[in-house]
């Protein structure tokens, strides 16, 4: 037995695995695509062959194709479905533009599943055929985009719930930190009091925020060209094919699938732009937080050292002992990547012409990495470190009491002159406020120790400017 079969196309004859379950045209884009050696995203591969199910249902009428038919195709993208051969889509991420290759891939695994089940042999494409059959009523232009959007919205809920997992992590710490008073900083400069429990309630806001700003984008995903076939136009499908397979295919994912513009989705990469931005948006409200535990996590011994991480591994091959914020300088890494991703499909959105963005399947890839890539650290860093952040409350009131700015409390008390003094006096003298205050009568330190907590806890009017 050969290694090989032949199979024939418009080009001509050309050489198929003998085991494999694709076709010659995805054979012939294995061969001219050898680019970054990463294969179909998974969730894509699915949302794609789920397209192929859905089309398979809705082209189940007189004169389209026969319960045979349609029974074949639908049993041969169950079995994909529930996890089998997927090693068989095989096209490299940058491939044909628009994405071709793959839906070739799709197409041929399909039939050829079909025609075996039906006592037929691979490679001989009855009487199940790729193009005739599983591709009825298609063309790459409109599943490839409608693919790209199922499969976001299946990694959607994923990236929200990872990033509900931080903020909860987040609103505990600052609930249990409610009181810990600690020096606000502003300019990287001594400020008014504040506690942690503000300062990372704060976070836990704004990562919720951020994730709100994302799933909003889910109604947009679910507006697709399905059945607006090569241009739109709904060349070659059958009767009332774009609602019915829309019906499908919110069976099957369970989201409110429904029928955009025709043209317009597949000329305009406007939505999946759209998600990236909000996924840009998640990632630099994350760099800065991540940024900001490693600056207060600094130290132990000469940096803020107000908080500290757990160690989860050995933070330097030539300096015993020393232990670094890993989780946190990965996530920065990774939200860096996105961004980058980010940049890639903003030029990619604004790439397409006339009735056809053909950049989709790189485009596509980018979103892909950037929220499978988001979720994935975003789990790391909330499991491996934030879940066991411990704050040093001695480190935060030593800081607080040695702040020069905690004189602006006593502007409403003494006035802002009066007030300087007291800070100046604090400066050349290294005397704490609260020392100089006590020694001056003004107060009492358990006084001045409940203005602190009340001013940190935004009571009362003690206040201060950047």
């Amino acid at each position: 037995m050969t290694d090989y079969r032949i199979e024939q196309d418009s080009l001509g004859k050309f050489k198929v695995p003998a085991r494999a379950w694709y076709g010659i045209q995805t054979a012939r884009a294995v061969e001219n695509f050898p680019i970054s050696g990463r294969m179909p995203d998974t969730d894509f591969i699915r949302a794609h062959v789920q397209i192929k199910l859905a089309a398979a249902r809705a082209n189940c009428q007189p004169d389209w194709l026969t319960v045979t038919q349609r029974d074949a195709i639908v049993a041969a993208c169950e079995r994909i479905l529930a996890g089998e051969l997927l090693d068989q889509f095989v096209v490299d991420r940058f491939q044909a533009g628009a994405g071709t290759s793959h839906n070739m891939n799709s197409n041929e695994v399909i039939a050829n599943l079909a025609n075996v089940a039906l006592g037929g042999e691979k490679g001989l494409y009855a009487p199940i055929h790729p193009n005739d059959h599983v591709n009825m009523g298609q063309s790459t232009n409109d599943t490839i985009p409608t693919a790209i959007r199922l499969a976001l919205l299946a990694k959607l809920p994923r990236l929200l719930a990872a990033s509900e997992s931080m903020a909860a992590a987040f609103e505990q710490i600052a609930e249990r930190e409610h009181d810990t008073v600690k020096s606000g900083r502003t300019h990287l400069q001594d400020a008014v009091p504040t506690t942690i429990g503000r300062e990372f309630a704060a976070y836990a806001w704004t990562l919720r925020r951020a994730a709100a700003n994302l799933g909003a984008v889910r109604p947009l995903l679910c507006q697709t060209g399905l059945g607006g076939s090569a241009a739109g136009t709904g060349l070659n499908t059958s009767p009332d094919y774009a609602r019915r397979v829309a019906a499908e295919l919110a069976t099957l994912t369970g989201e409110t699938i429904g029928v955009g513009d025709l043209a317009a989705q597949m000329q305009s990469m406007f939505d999946m732009q759209t998600l990236s931005a909000a996924l840009r948006g998640l990632a630099l409200e994350l760099t800065r937080i991540a940024n900001d535990l490693r600056l207060l996590a600094s130290g132990p011994r000469t940096g803020l050292g107000e908080i500290t991480l757990p160690p989860v591994q050995p933070g330097s091959s030539i300096m015993p002992g020393k232990v670094n914020p890993v989780m946190f300088e990965m996530l920065n890494q990774v939200c860096y990547q996105v961004l980058g991703q980010d940049a890639a499909v903003a030029y990619m959105t604004q790439a397409g012409q006339l009735e056809l963005n053909v950049m989709m399947p790189a485009l596509g890839s980018a979103l892909f990495d950037a929220m499978d890539w988001l979720t994935n650290a975003i789990n790391a860093a909330t499991e491996k470190n934030l879940k066991g952040l411990v704050v040093n409350r001695e480190r935060c009131a030593r800081f607080i009491h040695d702040s020069v700015a905690l004189a602006t409390l006593l502007n409403t008390r003494i006035g802002y002159m009066k007030a300087a003094e007291i800070a100046k006096e604090s400066e050349q003298t290294g005397k704490p406020v609260r020392e100089i205050v006590t020694a001056r009568n003004l107060m009492s330190e358990a006084e001045f120790n409940a203005l602190v907590l009340a001013a940190a806890n935004g009571v009362g009017s003690a206040g201060g400017g950047g």
